[in-house]
């Protein structure tokens, strides 16, 4: 585990040490699937244009984390011979099980009710990670330079204000901004374009889109954290294929979530918990929640006797396209979930990664081609209108919303839209609803709700912070700044514990924030910076918005073997 600091300081000033440069055509902030996907595409389209990928994990793959059913049609497009060239794609879903649960039992919907969403036929259950590494091999094998083990830390700008390219950030800081012996100053990598595909709420993208305004005149992004556990399980109780999903116990009937199990090949399942993060009860722990939705009978019978073999969490876009921000600004676009691509009500992401990834790849390549550079590619959102994928996130753009107005509302309305409405042959729904505040503003203080009694847990089924973290292989490097940084360091105790009753010390799913008394009996926030597993849930969810989410050193953070 790790040495706590006592508060977070604040965001290191990068060192005026001289930095190397690079020049490329292309680069590429982010190695997971919308990031390698365009840099694939770039390479299929002019093999000569240079193509450069940042990514913050140790290897393509390192900090993936997702269910994953995933849905083919996008990889199809991009690699059609993707069997042949051995993608690790190769458990499909044999059949799909869709359960209410009530306290202790659960009522499973007959197949032919199940609405279109929650249908995986021809869809595969996958490892997301094992397939980021394979893609990851695959570009280099095109001649896509990777450089992993470094973090993107700072946006390049021109004299025109254009995005010009990144800069990683110095490494051998030391904790309080000092430079160590091991101190190398970050690199500049310059781009005529710059994609950006840091995944969920991501750090320079959440920047580019208040630089540039790409957000104004859209709904609030909304979010949920997803929590993963992998399990290995007696051969007798495997079940290659199976894709089962829940909705019921044990949130409450004013809270969006529910539950996945999928089972994978070689005795595995892997299982988790989505939970929307405008929940309101600031006594909601999502860790605790997914710990003892373990223990329905209706999950356990999966698992009971199996062993934990890892651990994960991270923040999941709702991607209605009502609170999708514009995806290009001079010199670069958004692409994947940086942009908030990803289908919440059939639970996918990955598809939806690819898709905008090659999107905007061939409106980079074609810019290229006619010799610009810098400007606004704006045949990638033209090229998103006209696609399919524009066409099923608007098919699903009311999903989420339906359920801020109950369980009952939201299940009626799922079943109308995603049901019924197919077939009576109507493609869409005439309506769109409209979220109106973010996530983080619809928590109440602690004293207008009801406090949460989660049981102990029984270390068979349900686990604790401490044991989960140690399975996500998280590592940070000791003496570096803290990235876990505060506005002001006084809101945490003066509102968030005196209001709220210091919801970060639930919403965190590794035990970062805790209070504690100091020598004079007061109270203080304690930051366990090196448990991060990077999920950046207190970024989203913190009611005073006062937590900022920053990289740490390249390379650090989990590394999530075959999740």
């Amino acid at each position: 585990m790790t040495e706590p600091t006592k508060a977070a300081a604040p965001p290191p000033t990068r060192s005026a040490a001289p930095r190397e440069s690079m020049d490329y055509d292309i680069v590429i902030v982010g190695g997971g699937p919308a990031g390698l996907a365009a840099a694939i595409r770039i390479k299929q389209i002019e093999a000569g244009v240079s193509v450069a990928v940042l990514e913050k994990g140790s290897e393509p793959g390192a900090h993936t984390l997702s269910g994953a059913v995933m849905d083919p049609r996008a990889i199809e497009e991009l690699l059609p011979d993707w069997k042949t060239l051995g993608a690790p794609l190769a458990q499909p879903v044999t059949q799909d099980e869709f359960l209410f649960l009530g306290k202790r039992r659960w009522l499973r919907t007959p197949g032919f009710l199940v609405p279109r969403c929650f249908r995986n036929e021809g869809n595969h259950v996958v490892r997301l990670g094992e397939l980021v590494k394979w893609l990851g091999v695959h570009a280099e094998s095109l001649g896509v330079e990777i450089f992993a083990g470094f973090a993107a830390t700072e946006v390049l700008h021109d004299a025109q204000g254009r995005v010009a390219g990144v800069a990683t950030g110095d490494v051998g800081i030391g904790r309080h901004g000092e430079r160590t012996a091991s101190f190398q100053p970050g690199v500049e990598l310059r781009g005529k374009y710059t994609l950006f595909a840091e995944g969920a709420r991501g750090q320079l993208g959440r920047q580019l889109i208040e630089r540039f305004g790409l957000g104004e005149g859209r709904d609030p992004a909304s979010y949920a954290i997803g929590l993963k556990e992998l399990w290995e399980v007696d051969p007798a109780q495997a079940r290659p294929g199976l894709v089962v999903h829940t909705a019921g116990w044990p949130m409450d009937n004013e809270t969006f979530g529910g539950g996945f199990l999928y089972h994978l090949d070689n005795n595995q399942v892997a299982l988790g918990f989505v939970m929307g993060l405008d929940y309101r009860n600031p006594w909601l722990s999502p860790f605790d929640e997914f710990q003892r939705w373990k223990t329905h009978p209706a999950i356990r019978r999966h698992i009971e006797g199996g062993k934990r073999i890892g651990y994960g969490a991270r923040a999941i876009n709702n991607g209605f396209p009502q609170s999708l921000p514009r995806t290009v600004f001079p010199g670069g676009a958004l692409i994947g979930c940086d942009a908030g691509y990803l289908n919440a009500a059939r639970i996918k992401g990955s598809h939806a990664a690819i898709k905008t990834g090659m999107l905007a790849a061939q409106a980079a390549c074609a810019a290229l081609q006619q010799g610009r550079s810098g400007d606004e590619l704006a045949a990638y959102p033209q090229a998103f209108e006209a696609s399919w994928l524009r066409e099923e996130l608007h098919q699903s753009r009311n999903f989420k919303l339906w359920f801020k107005k109950g369980m009952l509302v939201g299940t009626l309305m799922t079943g109308i839209e995603q049901w019924l409405m197919p077939r009576l042959g109507i493609a869409s729904p005439p309506w769109t609803l409209h979220g109106r505040l973010p996530d983080h503003a619809g928590l109440r203080p602690a004293d207008q709700c009801q406090p949460v009694a989660y049981p102990k847990p029984d270390g068979e089924l349900s686990f604790d912070r401490a044991s989960s973290v140690y399975l996500s292989n998280t590592h940070h490097a000791e003496d570096q700044p803290v990235h876990l940084t505060l506005r002001d360091a006084a809101v945490p105790v003066g509102i968030n514990l005196r209001v709220y009753a210091g919801p970060e010390s639930r919403y965190c799913p590794a035990g970062v924030y805790e209070f504690l008394k100091d020598e004079k009996g007061g109270d203080r926030l304690q930051i366990n910076a090196q448990n991060c597993i990077h999920c950046k849930t207190c970024d989203i969810k913190d009611p005073t918005q006062n937590i900022v989410w920053v990289a740490p050193e390249g390379g650090d953070g989990p590394t999530y073997a075959s999740m």
